[in-house]
C-alpha cells in the first residue's frame, strides 16, 4: 500500500510543470547573452585538447594564459602529473605547463578565485596552479569528474581562496582520460604531489588560438 502512494506521488508530481504556459526548455537560457570566450588549441601526444577560455569573468587569468601561448612558451612543455582516485577512473586532474622552467615563465598573477567570477571545478574545468594566491604563472590543470573542493570558500579557515579557473574543455576530454590514466611513479615528486608524477611526461607539442 505505502508503495503504491509513493509511486502515485511520483507520477502525479511532474504534471504542474507541462503546464502551457512555461517557457520551452532552453528558451530562458537563449535569451541570456553568453560570456566571451577565446580558444584554444593544445596539441598533446596523445591527441589535441580544445579550450574555451572565459576572456570575460576571468580576463586577468585567461590574458596569462594567452601570453604563453602567443609567445610559444608552453611548446614543448608537458603534462606531468596525474592525480587519480582509486576506484574513479573519471575522477581527477591532470597537471602541465612549464614546470619550474625559468626560461618560460612570465611575471605572477593576480589571483581570480571562483568567489569572484562565478565557475568552478566542474568536469573540464581548467585552473591555475599555485602556491601562495597570486603566485601563479605557467602551471595548469584539468579537471574530471568535479572537484569542487577547490573552489573559493570565504568562510573556512587558512587559504581559502581556492585556485582560479578560467576555462573549460571542449574537445579531446578523451585524451584528458588518457593522460590521466598514465602510469604514475611511486618515488618522483615531493610532499602531497609525491606518487602524482607521470613516469614518462606527455608533450605539449603546441599550443595556438583557434579561432
Amino acid at each position: 500500500m505505502i508503495r503504491t502512494l509513493l509511486v502515485s506521488a511520483l507520477l502525479v508530481l511532474p504534471f504542474p510543470l507541462l503546464a502551457q504556459d512555461a517557457p520551452p526548455a532552453g528558451e530562458a537560457a537563449a535569451e541570456q547573452p553568453q560570456p566571451e570566450t577565446v580558444k584554444v588549441r593544445l596539441e598533446t601526444a596523445e591527441g589535441p585538447i580544445v579550450l574555451a577560455l572565459e576572456k570575460e569573468r576571468a580576463p586577468i587569468t585567461t590574458a596569462n594564459f594567452l601570453k604563453y601561448v602567443d609567445q610559444k612558451r608552453l611548446d614543448g612543455t608537458t603534462f606531468y602529473r596525474a592525480l587519480g582516485f582509486p576506484g574513479r577512473p573519471d575522477l581527477g586532474l591532470i597537471q602541465g605547463g612549464a614546470k619550474s622552467d625559468a626560461k618560460r615563465m612570465l611575471p605572477p598573477i593576480a589571483h581570480e578565485p571562483t568567489s569572484k567570477t562565478g565557475l568552478s571545478h566542474g568536469d573540464g574545468a581548467i585552473s591555475m596552479a599555485r602556491g601562495a594566491p597570486g603566485s601563479a604563472q605557467a602551471d595548469f590543470f584539468i579537471i574530471l569528474g568535479g572537484l569542487p573542493s577547490l573552489d573559493a570558500d570565504p568562510s573556512a579557515t587558512g587559504d581559502n581562496a581556492g585556485y582560479a579557473v578560467f576555462g573549460r574543455v571542449i574537445e579531446g576530454m578523451d585524451v584528458v582520460r588518457k593522460i590521466l590514466a598514465a602510469p604514475v611513479s611511486a618515488t618522483e615528486g615531493t610532499g602531497a604531489m609525491k606518487g602524482q608524477m607521470i613516469e614518462r611526461p606527455i608533450p605539449i607539442r603546441q599550443a595556438r588560438r583557434a579561432e
